[in-house]
């Protein structure tokens, strides 16, 4: 069963820091590029990072220069570092993956064939 479970979610302060961690079962994320998306109440999904399998690596605005995503594919599990956290970033975050993910199109959801089920992130003020 092929699966994404994110884990490393839960409450800090503003200022703090946080790492999230997507492992997969079922498939081998060696041949996927690896998304970040998240979601807060009221709003629409965004993306927030990508990586595709060679390892280049993108970024939404909102947390360039904070974030960074990374990749273990040894341990089929895929990483969000995040640091300078603002009460902004409070959302349920989603990791995914797509067998097609490039600079033009890593940031839309359909690109991605396989979803997590969510990890909830607060930053409180």
């Amino acid at each position: 069963q092929v699966q994404l479970v994110e884990s490393g979610g839960g409450l800090v302060q503003a200022g703090g820091s946080l790492r999230l961690s997507c492992a997969a079962s079922g498939f081998t994320l060696d041949y996927y590029g690896l998304g970040w998306f998240r979601q807060a109440p009221g709003k629409e999904r965004e993306s927030v990072a990508a990586i595709r399998r060679g390892g280049s690596t993108y970024y939404a605005d909102s947390v360039k220069g904070r974030f960074t995503i990374s990749r273990d594919n040894a341990k089929n599990t895929v990483y969000l570092q995040m640091n300078s956290l603002k009460p902004e970033d409070t959302a349920v975050y989603y990791c995914a993956a797509g067998t097609i993910v490039y600079a033009y199109n890593w940031s839309a959801s359909n690109t991605y064939n396989y979803w997590g089920q969510g990890t909830q992130v607060t930053v409180s003020s």
